[in-house]
């Protein structure tokens, strides 16, 4: 059996389910390594687009940033920060939105903004940027996040961006046409939103983890799928492309591990 991490596994994990028919709105981090992968992968059409307006990016190493030069190098056109939400994004023409979290809860509503009180944080994080407007326009949203109890809360600090409210038909009630969340990954398994009551529920297991682990890193009593999978491991092929992206991406950027 190949050795590989946990995020190795939940990266390659998110991966699997991009195709080359995709218009992936891809946020910078997990959500990003995630696309390229697949891009470099088994979906070598895949149209990735980040919120610096860049469309049809190639990167041939990880972004730093949204503004990263090789975005726009390798992309196959830039518009206007205005353009891609007004058209690209609020026009309909994006179907996944990638993003990841600070913080999550059982119904999918992300907390990028504050850990602790609004007016009197302890954590003051990067905000929501383009990720509520991505979460409310693209077909469906992808979330890639590790899960810990500070991470999977029972309740957010600060709602920045709305994912199946509080459960049910909330995100019809306010206004939504989209899916909204139709799928987490992180690194103990895969979650999907119950069809009726719209929680998170667990379907699918890594291999070696176990139940005790996954209610160890969550602050809600968790809900299984009647049948539960295990995650297929990840192959040969699929950690030496994660591998070689990141080996490419630290000496790009000069980052010693």
């Amino acid at each position: 059996m190949t050795d590989y991490t946990p995020v190795e596994m939940m990266t390659v994990a998110a991966s699997r389910v991009l195709s080359s028919t995709d218009v992936c709105f891809a946020g910078v981090g997990p959500p990003s390594e995630a696309c390229n992968l697949a891009r470099v992968l088994h979906a070598p059409d895949i149209t990735l687009i980040y919120e610096s307006g860049t469309i049809g990016a190639r990167p041939c190493v990880l972004p730093l940033s949204v503004g990263d030069g090789e975005l726009c190098e390798t992309a196959l056109n830039t518009v206007s920060v205005a353009e891609m939400f007004r058209y690209w994004l609020q026009g309909g023409n994006i179907s996944i939105g990638f993003l990841g979290a600070a913080q999550i809860d059982r119904f999918g509503n992300i907390n990028t903004t504050v850990i602790g009180d609004y007016r009197k944080p302890r954590v003051r994080l990067p905000g929501g940027g383009g990720a509520p407007e991505i979460a409310g326009s693209c077909d469906q949203v992808y979330i890639i996040v590790r899960q810990s109890t500070r991470g999977f809360v029972e309740t957010l600090d600060f709602v920045t961006t709305y994912g199946h409210g509080k459960g049910g038909s909330s995100r019809q009630d306010v206004g939504f046409s989209t899916a909204g969340p139709t799928l987490l990954f992180t690194d103990l398994g895969i979650w999907a939103p119950d069809p009726e009551t719209r929680e998170l529920t667990v379907v699918s297991m890594h291999a070696g983890v176990s139940r005790d682990q996954m209610a160890a890193t969550v602050g809600w009593p968790i809900r299984y799928a009647d049948h539960v999978e295990e995650t297929p491991i990840p192959s040969g092929k699929e950690l030496e492309m994660l591998r070689d992206l990141h080996a490419r991406t630290c000496a790009a950027h000069q980052i010693h591990k």
